[in-house]
């Protein structure tokens, strides 16, 4: 007898579901999120079993990982992907848990991307750069709001990541004033040792790949955007077309239209943050530096804002960062950018 697993998992505990091919319950509790105890319950139903299915929620990894170990068939069910009907009246745990089993045992369950476990962490550590790095940026534009507001100067980023404690004095004579930039100064001073310090793992763990060499031949993409790029893109063939891809990257407009007129929009939230963010940050640097980019760019920008206009040239990046990694191919910027 097929048996299939849904599991609705919460922040300190789940419910575990497991139905038969009649949509039977052959099994249904609610356990602490204690991994033992969890794989100890499903042990008896292993060889019967189909597949377990856990909805991506926050904290998955230890759940998805352990059960892998434990030799279970695991799915990751996608939320956005797999919505339940809107009119039911009377909804529990319990019911998501059998809902999750239900649709894998249809065949209809819309399926997340379970990244491997051994690059996980390396992502992760790219988001935390990432997070350190917009950190990094907000004390610089505090500390040039202060100096502009009390002293009337326009202090470039670059030179206030020189400034030292008795410059700052000198820039705000108020002491109120100079103590709170200083704090901000070192703030971004103790931020910029820690990006550096997670850069320099990055460096020595990651292993060299052929794509890199690919990626950062693409306008706007060094090295740190070039990894992001990567590993937050995964095995590029889960994506099925070009389209899919740059949806993915939030490099596509978030439209509903109806008979020609705009009717609202869709989830503009769906999707990568991380590569939307990298793109937009390839698109910065490839406007500044690369003429036909910069062309494009102007002139989107005259028929719209500037805005929209990075927003166009981090999906043709986007769009041509799709057919590098699939077709091991390096950027050609006439045929992009024309």
């Amino acid at each position: 007898m097929k048996l299939y697993a849904g599991i609705d998992l919460h922040s300190i505990n789940s419910v575990v579901s497991i139905l038969d091919e009649t949509d039977h319950i052959v099994f249904e509790r609610r356990l602490d999120n204690d991994l033992e105890r969890i794989k100890c319950e499903l042990g008896p139903y292993r060889e019967q079993l189909e597949g377990i299915v856990v909805e991506s929620t926050f904290n998955w990894y230890w759940l998805v990982d352990g059960l892998q170990e434990a030799g279970h068939r695991v799915h990751l069910a996608n939320p956005a992907g797999n919505k339940q009907y809107s009119g039911l009246k009377y909804t529990s745990d319990q019911h998501d848990a059998r809902w999750l089993a239900h649709i894998l045992r249809l065949g209809i369950l819309k399926e997340g991307y379970i990244y491997p476990k051994q690059e996980r962490a390396f992502r992760d550590l790219l988001r935390k750069r990432m997070q350190l790095v917009r950190l990094h940026t907000t004390q610089i534009l505090s500390i040039q709001n202060l100096i502009y507001r009390n002293a009337a100067l326009k202090v470039s980023s670059n030179d206030i990541k020189r400034l030292n404690q008795e410059q700052l004095e000198n820039l705000l004579s108020v002491p109120q004033q100079s103590l709170a930039a200083s704090t901000n100064l070192v703030v971004m001073q103790s931020l910029e040792e820690q990006i550096n310090l997670l850069e320099a793992a990055i460096k020595e763990h990651v292993k060299p790949r052929a794509e890199m060499g690919y990626l950062k031949s693409v306008s706007g993409i060094g090295d740190v955007l070039g990894w992001v790029v990567l590993l937050e893109t995964g095995d590029i063939h889960r994506f099925k077309s070009v389209g899919n891809y740059a949806s993915y990257c939030r490099c596509v407009e978030s439209r509903r239209e109806s008979n020609g007129k705009k009717k609202g929009e869709n989830n503009r939230k769906n999707g990568n943050k991380y590569l939307a963010w990298a793109f937009v940050e390839a698109a910065n640097f490839a406007v500044r530096y690369h003429e036909p980019v910069k062309r494009f760019y102007q002139r989107k920008k005259a028929k719209r804002n500037g805005i929209i206009a990075i927003k166009a040239v981090a999906h043709k990046l986007a769009r041509a960062t799709f057919h590098i990694l699939k077709n091991g191919e390096p950027f050609n910027l006439a045929r992009v950018f024309p």
